[in-house]
């Protein structure tokens, strides 16, 4: 049993030194990626933050991520590991995981957004704090297609781009 251990110890180690420098890729894009935003929106850190937790929400922010990085690593796999239809369609299934995820927080926002209307009596003063509520949820609704379709398309797109095999193959 220990030549087996010792057989699968360079591969494990491979696997992890490619899931460690997948995750570092995706930090340091998402720092440049923060910097940009936060250039382009002039906004500093801490209120970029409040605003990606008031539009997305902290849960839909890691689910999201972790898709992503797991979405990426697929792509880069798919053309050099030796088994390439497995990481084809770990690539798709997390591209169609990410289009679930936005579909989903999508109908939760809007659902969260029409329950709150039960919740408050409308009167011509209070119409403005409804209104104020009701798309306050409904910009988590859309911002979260917004972001995780389009997302969803590149991720399959690049995944199925890569799949194909080159002519001199």
């Amino acid at each position: 049993m220990s030549s087996i251990e010792v057989k699968n110890a360079p591969l494990m180690l491979s696997f992890s030194q490619n899931i460690k420098s997948t995750i570092g890729l995706m930090i340091g894009v998402g720092i440049i990626l923060l910097a940009l935003v936060s250039f382009v929106m002039q906004m500093n850190l801490a209120d970029l933050f409040v605003w990606l937790e008031k539009v997305f929400s902290w849960s839909f922010i890691f689910c999201y991520s972790v898709l992503l990085v797991i979405g990426i690593y697929a792509g880069a796999k798919v053309k050099t590991a030796s088994n390439t239809e497995y990481w084809y369609e770990v690539g798709s299934q997390v591209s169609n995981g990410i289009a679930t995820l936005a579909l989903t927080f999508t109908l939760l926002g809007i659902s969260l957004g029409i329950g709150s209307l039960g919740q408050q009596s409308l009167t011509p003063e209070s119409v403005h704090l409804v209104i104020g509520e009701l798309t306050t949820h409904f910009s988590t609704a859309f911002m979260t297609t917004v972001i995780g379709l389009p997302t969803a398309n590149v991720i399959r797109a690049w995944v199925s781009l890569r799949a194909i095999p080159n002519e001199s193959d």
